[in-house]
């Protein structure tokens, strides 16, 4: 009983802190920190707060470790970190946490030169190359361009890639290889008796494998640069991540990843701050300028009813998300479907399907490479065909040509529908099969397209509006692109959908968008295992399917609560996010022949890719001839009535056409609204040249001028901006309480206010005039708009909305964990929202303690015959008794029991056997009632 019970205890405790382990975060003993001033400075203060040195993640962001801080933990350390958070060149730092990556493979010369017959023994194997009849991807139709992928370097971020294996070796490189892992340049996979650690060397064999070598199979680009980082063999985390997807952005051309969180169908996870960074920094700043290619494979959840869309990684329109098809054109039963795929390529299906072949560890070959992992690779192959024939092309051309190449081959016919514009297109399969051939006669005539433009659209008069158990919510959303801004957006590329919502069960949601052109997009499908509460803070869902579409007319949000769920959802905050052009990147010129000239000793020019640099660096431009290419394309734009209207603002038309528009020029900048040197009609702004006075020892020209003008088209109240009045202005009512506030202003209580305090923030409110009340005719009451400053969250002291995300500084109590303002720890390490769960914790292991404790009390007291079962002793009441003496009675009752025992036991006197019936004689009797010594008796003794 003692044993049973201090096991379940035990078993208890264990259980709790193996829930609360499970459910935490997995601290490591590393922090990513922003440091100013270089290499030295970092080490000098990683020396001087104890901690060590580990390696450069990116220009000016460093990782350290501290030797004293444990390698897993379900707590933050924040201890160790205060003293050099104060330091002036530590910008930003933050403490590393274990994130669950996982490989997505399956689960359980010139053109007359060109040979079709390789003589690797693998080559008759390799039906996705050499099909024809337009049931492969056209790869021989690039090859026959006599382009193989010379010059281009593609990089595998992965577990490793075996750099000495035979059909490998001659096309390694080693500058576009490293270890993250171990911190060195060798990225050689870690041998083991399971081969675990084969992904990375499988998807860089499907890349570029040395044709012609006698040697296994053939690349898709094999005479392309391959590299791999090794950086999933072990803790990954998002300094990792960021370390691999910025590693010499400006030597490697393309990264291909066949990995991301877990395709568990209850995941929703992404790349976090560090790896954001790489990510921008690549399109921006890779290449030269012309931006990193990321191609992604986009999941093998399908199993467990996954969406790709909850995958911050293919949800992200800096990547190529890249589906699978089987041999036959069918969905496999690994794929997930999402808005956010842009093509597809061949991989593995079910069993009498065909798989991958590919080069394997331990210098060998395989037929059986899976999963969206083999996509792809071969995906990034063919990317590198494309930079091969263009090396000019762009991080966006590269997409633009993948959506203009891609076809329905031999797909499955019935996933599949026809957006706005004419273009096909699936959850399952994007755009369609990837085509090389096209690819590369596409990219020979290639014009880059125009500037990228962002137009946000808060849809803020929809917030906290609830979503019925089985039922939905459906809000319309009418913009006209940020028109007459510099971000002005006409013409879409990708689509996203910021949301914030809270559900009682997750994966019982489902959300649609559907464009003004009616194409229906599935931002999330129904996810059966996702039984999280957590809902969605601010995911952005994405969807390609309106490429090519017009952005302006009337949007419509659809969210659905499933049945399962046994309570209301609700939707906090969402945002329509739209990234494309002002003209039409289809009627850019182009014609068939193309030259390269370089382009000296001209002014700095801003590009697209919003990085200033000079064009006497012998950047090559591509010149190319006059002849355009129209869209065929129908438009399906379908126009909704307006009203017409002014509002308080003079705006003419929709209030929701315009309210609540923040447009951002150039991808995540959000700071480069120049003036373009245009006037409102698109024509060159006019040049006014007048020479100055002159005096007698000095003169000066005016040889240019150019007026610049910054500010808003609204009145900077409509679009929630607090601008600084003069204390002096604030508008005071002469009976001391103000019911409205003039333009400008804030109605805070009583008062109206130039800037709202501290715990407050500026908004805007549609309210009813109380001028209404003196009128003597009764007419329509007359609504008008004013700023109102409402309460932060109790967890900011600044702030630009209600919600935690929202903060700015954190209050008192509060510290910024996890980029949110939480309550502070308490020694250190307890969260206070957890502290009445410790205490109940504490509390019921106390009082099973005890209960085990009064049951074992009592137990032992039974055994041990005390307490109230102890036994009360019979006493003799005859006088002069002595208790050494037997009584008579008690003499004569064992003479009995002595004379019974006796009498039964029978014995033979020669081999002491015992023996039956053999009578005894009877014991002598003593007469003697009181005796010095007690008289025994020993019956068996001889």
């Amino acid at each position: 009983m003692r044993l049973h019970g201090r096991f379940i205890i035990q078993i208890s405790i264990l259980g709790f802190v193996l829930i609360d382990y499970v459910r935490s975060n997995k601290y490591t003993n590393t922090w990513a920190l922003h440091i100013e001033g270089g290499e030295a400075v970092a080490r000098s203060l990683a020396r001087k707060h104890g901690f060590i040195y580990v390696d450069q993640i990116m220009p000016d962001y460093y990782a350290f470790q501290h030797r004293k801080v444990a390698k897993r933990s379900i707590y933050p350390s924040s201890y160790h970190h205060r003293s050099i958070v104060q330091e002036a060149n530590v910008k930003w730092l933050e403490q590393q946490v274990v994130k669950k990556r996982v490989k997505r493979d399956r689960y359980y010369t010139s053109s007359q030169n060109f040979n079709r017959n390789f003589n690797d023994p693998k080559w008759k194997d390799m039906w996705y190359l050499k099909r024809g009849s337009g049931l492969d991807m056209n790869v021989m139709g690039a090859w026959e361009q006599g382009v193989t992928g010379k010059r281009v370097v593609v990089t595998i971020l992965d577990d490793g890639i075996e750099k000495d294996h035979p059909d490998l070796m001659d096309n390694y490189d080693p500058d576009a290889s490293f270890d993250v892992n171990s911190h060195d340049k060798d990225p050689q996979p870690h041998y083991d008796y399971t081969n675990e650690n084969r992904h990375g060397t499988r998807c860089a064999g499907e890349v570029a494998a040395k044709a012609n070598n006698n040697v296994c199979g053939v690349g898709v680009a094999y005479n392309a640069r391959i590299g791999g980082v090794r950086m999933l063999d072990g803790d990954v985390t998002d300094s990792v991540e960021a370390q691999s997807l910025s590693l010499r952005n400006n030597h490697i051309d393309i990264y291909s990843a066949s990995w991301g969180p877990d395709d568990d169908g209850r995941t929703v996870d992404g790349p976090a701050t560090l790896a954001r960074k790489a990510f921008y920094d690549g399109i921006t700043k890779g290449r030269g300028g012309r931006g990193s290619i990321f191609v992604w494979a986009s999941g093998n959840g399908g199993r467990d009813g996954d969406s790709c869309n909850c995958d911050g990684y293919t949800n992200s329109i800096y990547t190529l998300s890249i589906s699978s098809a089987t041999e036959n054109g069918n969905i496999p039963w690994y794929s997930e479907a999402c808005s956010s795929t842009l093509a597809t390529t061949y991989s593995s299906g079910s069993g009498g399907e065909r798989q991958i072949v590919t080069t394997d560890l331990r210098k060998i070959c395989t037929v059986n490479h899976t999963g969206t992992s083999a996509s792809a690779p071969l995906a990034a192959g063919i990317c590198a065909l494309a930079l091969e024939a263009n090396p000019t092309l762009t991080w966006r051309d590269m997409q633009h040509i993948v959506v203009n190449t891609a076809r329905k081959a031999n797909l499955d016919p019935r996933v599949w529908t026809t957006n706005g514009v004419g273009r096909q297109v699936s959850h399952s399969f994007g755009f369609g099969l990837m085509d090389a051939g096209a690819m590369v006669r596409l990219a020979r005539n290639w014009t880059s397209v125009p500037p990228q433009h962002i137009c946000e659209i808060a849809g803020s008069q929809e917030r906290n509006k609830p979503i019925p158990m089985n039922g939905k919510l459906v809000i319309t959303l009418d913009t006209d692109g940020c028109k007459g801004t510099p971000n002005y957006v006409r013409y879409l590329e990708h689509v996203q959908a910021r949301i914030t919502l809270t559900a009682d069960r997750r994966g019982e949601v489902v959300i649609y968008l559907t464009s003004p052109s009616n194409t229906r997009s599935t931002l999330l499908a129904r996810r059966e295992r996702d039984y999280s509460r957590e809902g969605f803070n601010n995911w952005a869902f994405m969807t390609t399917h309106n490429w090519g579409e017009e952005a302006e007319g009337r949007w419509f949000l659809q969210i659905e609560n499933g049945a399962s769920s046994f309570s209301n959802a609700e939707m906090r905050d969402w945002v329509l996010v739209l990234y494309g052009t002002e003209t039409n990147p289809q009627d850019m010129p182009t014609t068939p022949t193309t030259t390269t000239t370089i382009s000296r000793n001209n002014p700095k020019k801003r590009h697209e890719d919003g990085v200033s640099r000079s064009e006497s660096s012998e950047s090559p431009v591509v010149k190319t001839g006059t002849h355009p290419i129209s869209n065929n394309y129908p438009k399906r734009i379908i126009n909704y009535p307006k009203p017409k209207y002014y509002d308080d603002y003079n705006y003419y038309g929709n209030h929701q056409s315009h309210e609540n528009h923040t447009c951002i020029f150039e991808t995540l900048a959000k700071k480069n609204n120049m003036s373009t040197g245009f006037d409102t009609n698109g024509r060159p702004a006019a040049r006014v040249h007048q020479n100055l006075g002159r005096s007698t020892n000095s003169s000066a020209e005016i040889k240019d001028w150019r007026l610049t003008m910054y500010g808003t088209e609204k009145h900077p109240q409509s679009q929630n901006v607090s601008q600084p009045v003069y204390r002096k202005h604030v508008n005071k009512c002469p009976e001391g309480t103000c019911f409205e506030c003039k333009v400008g202003f804030y109605k805070h209580k009583d008062e109206c206010v130039a800037t709202c305090p501290e715990q407050f923030y500026g908004d805007i409110e549609t309210v009813v005039s109380r001028r209404n009340s003196s009128r003597k005719t009764k007419k329509e009451p007359i609504f008008f708009r004013q700023g109102a400053c409402n309460p932060c969250n109790e967890a900011c002291n600044t702030c630009k909305g209600p919600d935690l995300e929202d903060c700015f500084q954190c209050n008192k109590g509060y510290e910024l964990r996890d980029n949110l303002c939480r309550k502070k720890l308490i020694m250190n390490f307890l969260d206070p929202d957890m502290l009445s769960f410790f205490v109940w914790v504490i509390i019921l292991c106390t009082s099973a303690i005890l209960l085990f404790g009064v049951i074992f009390i009592i137990l032992q007291a039974r055994d041990h015959r005390i307490l109230c079962w102890k036994e009360k002793r019979h006493l003799d009441e005859g006088k002069g008794k002595y208790n050494g003496v037997k009584s008579v009675s008690e003499g004569k009752k064992e003479r009995d029991h002595l004379n019974v025992v006796v009498r039964n036991v029978h014995y033979r006197h020669d081999d002491n056997d015992f023996m039956l019936n053999r009578p005894l004689p009877p014991l002598p009797v003593s007469h003697h009632a009181v005796s010095h010594h007690t008289r025994h008796y020993h019956p068996f003794r001889t």
